[in-house]
Order: structure tokens, then sequence, then C-alpha cells
């Protein structure tokens, strides 16, 4: 049970709180009734994010009745419904520029327009005014699955598309985004290797990798891992840029730099190229990594089992197996069943691959 405050108190009390803050104190808070929502999605290195509030059905018909057909819509309930674009993109194919906007619409059983206004600060769509829009597109409905509150969701998340769905009451309405992903990723690449990660060997190799996966900027990428070789030469950059210089024609400048990184591998970094080898069915060139690795690293367990599972992929089933009973023997205690389990496969005429 609450206490009634003596009023002189009171008085005492309010002379010290500045009569903005005694406003503010007069109401407190309470439940939404259309609760606040935040949804956001990343594309490559994008991201878009809508802030909105989700109203109920609640037994009443929605479009055409609550949501009149023709007329403007808040597309939520409450304050404005903001999308926020942290780069360009396009919507439904037409250019719109990163920032935050107003998201309206206008339903009609025909098609909807969907309209984001440079105006974010509107309460729903009752001052809406058309002069600051940025951008009209046109999208359409589609029946779905009853919904009782507003839903804003991506779906078809792609590395440089996704839709964003608005789902309520028996209807879905798509709209769809793209962005330039190898352009963002590259301006942030250019961006972040002028800070400190220009003094470490990782990130110009790591630019480089991405550029040669995605096949962009192929120029660049060799810039990029030519300073990481300069910080610190290592099979991982050096590696990178055998394979670039292989993409862009350069075969014999590729093996030499090759032939360096291998010089310079280690035991893992040996193991692994040759597992990559098997995976792209250069299985002689892979027995060959894995033969070079046993004999430069006799004392470490795995060397092996590498060259094991090589030969087992040509068909040497029984030097396959002599060479797992030589990682048996040095194996961990943790590992010793599991490469029993090899040996075992490999003496019953299985291959391991």
């Amino acid at each position: 049970m609450l206490h009634p405050i003596p009023r002189a108190l009171l008085a005492l009390a309010l002379a010290a709180v500045p009569a903005a803050a005694q406003r503010q104190a007069q109401n407190i808070q309470l439940p939404d009734v259309s609760p606040r929502a935040e949804v956001r999605q990343a594309v490559g290195m994008a991201e878009i994010g809508v802030v909105y509030y989700r109203p109920a059905v609640n037994e009443r018909e929605v479009w055409g009745a609550l949501v009149p057909w023709g007329q403007v819509w808040r597309t939520g309930a409450n304050e404005n419904t903001v999308i926020s674009l942290s780069h360009d993109a396009t919507v439904q194919g037409r250019p719109l520029a990163a920032g935050s906007y107003g998201l309206h619409s206008i339903p009609t059983e025909e098609g909807w327009t969907i309209i984001f206004s440079n105006d974010t600060t509107a309460w729903g769509s009752f001052s809406y005014d058309e002069a600051n829009d940025a951008l009209r597109v046109e999208t359409t409905a589609r029946a779905a699955a009853p919904r009782e509150r507003l839903e804003l969701r991506f779906e078809n998340v792609d590395e440089d598309s996704t839709d964003l769905v608005l789902h309520w009451a028996e209807l879905e309405v798509p709209i769809a985004f793209e962005l330039d992903s190898d352009a963002i990723t590259l301006a942030s690449i250019d961006d972040q290797l002028k800070g400190l990660g220009q003094f470490f060997w990782m990130g110009g190799n790591q630019a480089a990798n991405w550029a040669l996966q995605n096949e962009v900027a192929l120029e660049e990428a060799l810039g990029w891992v030519e300073s990481s070789i300069q910080v610190e030469e290592r099979f991982e950059n050096l590696s990178t840029k055998a394979q670039l210089l292989e993409k862009t024609g350069e075969a014999e400048q590729a093996a030499e730099i090759m032939e360096r990184a291998l010089e310079v591998a280690n035991a893992g970094q040996l193991h692994n190229f040759g597992r990559t080898l098997l995976g792209q069915g250069e299985i002689e060139r892979a027995v060959e990594i894995f033969r070079t690795n046993v004999e430069r690293n006799p004392d470490t367990w795995f060397v092996e089992v590498g060259l094991a599972r090589a030969l087992s992929a040509q068909g040497e089933l029984a030097e396959a197996a002599e060479q797992m009973k030589i990682s048996l023997a040095k194996a961990p205690e943790d590992q010793k069943d599991y490469i029993q389990g090899l040996v075992d496969q490999l003496e019953a005429g299985n291959d391991i691959n």
C-alpha cells in the first residue's frame, strides 16, 4: 500500500526538480498496445535495419477497412516506421541513397506503392507530405497464412540482395533490395588497410584472398598481398600471391612463388595444402606434398596420416596402411583409437577418402 506524501515534503521535493522534469514525471510508462520492434539484416558488409510498431488484428478486418485502400498508411502503428540503410542500394530496381527514411505505403487491391520519406520524425502518416519523398516504388501483395501482429522480416538473404517482407493478416508484401557488395567490400578494405591493419601480415593477405575467391580487383589484390609479404613472409601470403599470379596468367612466376611458399611452410601448412589438393582431385601432386612433409617433419605424428590418405586415393592401400601404422606409433593417446580405425579400414581394402 502506498502512503501519502506529506504536503510540506512534496513541496520541498518539487522545488528542487526542473519544470520540464516535473511535466515528464506526471506520466508513467506502460506497455504499448502495439509493441516496438526492430529487425536488422547484414547483406555482405552492408546493413539494413527497420524500427516499427506491431499492431494486432484483434478480430478486425484489416485490408480495405482498418487500413483503407488507396490511402497513405504508416506501415505500422504509432511513430514513423523508420528504415535505415548503411550503404546505397536499389529498391525494386530503383536507386536509394544510404540513410534513414520514414517508411509509408499506399495499399490497393491491385498493387502497393512503397514510399521512402526524408521525414523520419512524424507520428505515423498524419503529417505525411509527398514533397518529402525520396523514392516511391511499386510492388505486389500475395496471399499468406494469417498473422495476428504485423511483422517485418528479411527473406532470401544473399551476398548482395534481400527482400524485406511485410506480413499482416492474410497478406505478405515483398520489397526487393540489392546492394553492390563487391564495391562496398573493396571500399572497406581500402579504409581498413590505411589503419593499423597495414602493419600486420594478416589483413593484406585476407583482403587478397577475398579478392581471389570472388575474382574481383585481382591487380589490387596483388598489391595487398605484396604488402603482407613485406611485413612478414609466410606460406599463407606467398601461396595467395602464387594463386593470384596463376589467375592473372603469370603461370611461370606463380610456380616460382609457390616453390618459395613450400620452402617456408611448416608441417601443418603442408598438411593443409595437401588436403586442399586432394579435395581438388590433384592426387599425384598431393602425394608429392605429403611425402615432402614426412621427410621434413618425421617427428610430427599426423604427417603420415596425410600421406596415407593420398596413397589411399591413389589406390595404394597397402602402403597407405603402413604409413598409417607409423603415425599410430607416434600419435597422442587421444588420437590412437581414431587412427587404429583408419588402419583397420585400409587393411580391409577400404579407401579412407
